[in-house]
């Protein structure tokens, strides 16, 4: 994941001017709030969230493929 550093924000200056933080989500698409000057928590716009949490059928499908091959034998088992 790329970080801009001009995106990253100290979780004291986030909690004092939280509109600071919303302001750089809506200019850079995320906002980085460091704690203890290491990156502990990601803001996004809700829009890209829900975007980014959709899988394709495509995707749901190939993963289906992968679990049944893994685990051929238990399902196999299973199915006595």
């Amino acid at each position: 994941m790329y970080i801009d550093t001009n995106a990253m924000i100290s979780i004291s200056e986030a909690n004092q001017n939280f509109s600071k933080v919303t302001r750089l989500v809506d200019e850079l698409g995320s906002a980085v709030i460091l704690k203890n000057n290491a990156p502990r928590y990601l803001v996004i716009d809700f829009s890209r969230a829900e975007k980014d949490m959709a899988a394709s059928d495509e995707d749901v499908a190939s993963i289906s493929r992968r679990f049944l091959s893994q685990n051929k034998e238990a399902y196999e088992v299973l199915a006595k």
